[in-house]
């Protein structure tokens, strides 16, 4: 089969299309025709060397596609040949105290899938979630990252009808989500970005109010004439993490899933204790969460967002578009185009 190889440079332009061999299937795995894979951040991350790869490495976490075959494990399977499927990516022992309880992203063992910029995919079958008939590959790949992110950070704030929800970089994936799903929640959002142009279609998806910065003090002056916000939800890190926790009200609080804006912030912790704000930290979320978002996509009650598609042998250019920053939306390779 074909695959989307990451190069040893480290240079999107030199990830090249190459010919390997048909992926093994172990018991209680599934063979996937891969339909749609989205780009994400982390792809990009590992394709530049910041995470572990290795030689012949293959990319891809957000897969959709159909069921080829399964091969028999020691659990019954609910999928079988022929299936509509949505993978959701986690790697999780199974055995642990979060793997038994929940919540399962918190399993010591946690990663996430790769393998998604192939036309085929060896997978967990009891990680795919199945696919409404109204809802197509390509918009149902835009969600596990970026939508299981989102919610499980809302869910972590506890926001709910009426909060008032601050998006530092709101045009990214995860802000997009984010925003498409606190609306769904019944909250009120603000939302930042350098682009007027993404900042118009933000509010077409339900931002409330938007702000065109990305200086987080001018951010803090204009969320503070809004009025405080019950929960920031920073995909970005760095500064923007003491930007978000200057605008929490009282009790409010910042959840944080990225570092993209830089490793370390600084906390006024007279402010922290004082007003009793919390920063917690989110990584991915759970196979709930995502069939969660899988249904609301289905209902309408949120929009895939494609910036484009690209075949197989175009994957090197959907990473270099995103590295431009120019994209609203997901870059989705399509391995059978």
């Amino acid at each position: 089969m074909r695959a989307a190889v990451y190069p040893d440079s480290g240079d999107p332009a030199d990830l090249t299309v190459e010919t390997v061999p048909e992926p093994d299937s172990d018991p209680g795995q599934a063979i996937v025709r891969v339909q749609a894979c989205s780009v994400n951040h982390r792809d990009l991350w590992k394709l530049e060397g910041t995470r572990e790869t290795g030689d012949g490495f293959v990319g891809g976490a957000d897969v959709a596609g159909v069921v080829e075959r399964v091969e028999p494990g020691r659990r019954e399977l609910s999928v079988e040949p022929g299936d509509r499927v949505l993978l959701c990516p986690l790697l999780t022992c199974g055995t642990c105290r979060y793997c038994r309880e929940g919540p399962e992203n918190l399993c010591a063992e946690y990663d996430s899938y790769d393998g998604g910029f192939a036309e085929r995919a060896a997978v967990e079958a009891d990680r795919l979630v199945a696919l409404p008939d109204g809802v197509d590959f390509t918009a149902a790949s835009t969600l596990p990252i970026a939508y299981m992110t989102a919610w499980r950070m809302l869910e972590r704030a506890s926001v709910t009808a009426g909060d008032r929800v601050f998006v530092p970089g709101a045009t990214g994936g995860v802000g997009v989500a984010t925003v498409q799903l606190a609306g769904v929640r019944g909250a009120e959002t603000i939302g930042t970005s350098t682009s007027a142009r993404k900042l118009d279609r933000l509010r077409e998806l339900g931002c409330d109010v938007t702000i065109e910065t990305d200086d987080p003090d001018e951010m803090v002056d204009r969320v503070e004439d809004i009025g405080s916000v019950d929960a920031t939800i920073n995909h970005l890190g760095g500064s923007y993490g003491r930007a978000g926790m200057e605008v929490l009200r009282r009790g409010g609080t910042q959840v944080v899933c990225g570092r993209t804006a830089g490793d370390t912030t600084e906390l006024d912790l007279w402010d922290t204790y004082w007003n009793q704000k919390t920063l917690r930290g989110s990584t991915l979320g759970t196979q709930p969460d995502l069939e969660r978002a899988v249904s609301f996509l289905g209902n309408g009650d949120i929009e895939a967002i494609v910036a484009d598609t690209y075949s197989l042998a175009e994957t090197s250019q959907a990473f270099l578009d995103m590295t431009r920053r120019d994209l609203f939306g997901k870059a989705v390779v399509r391995p059978q185009a």
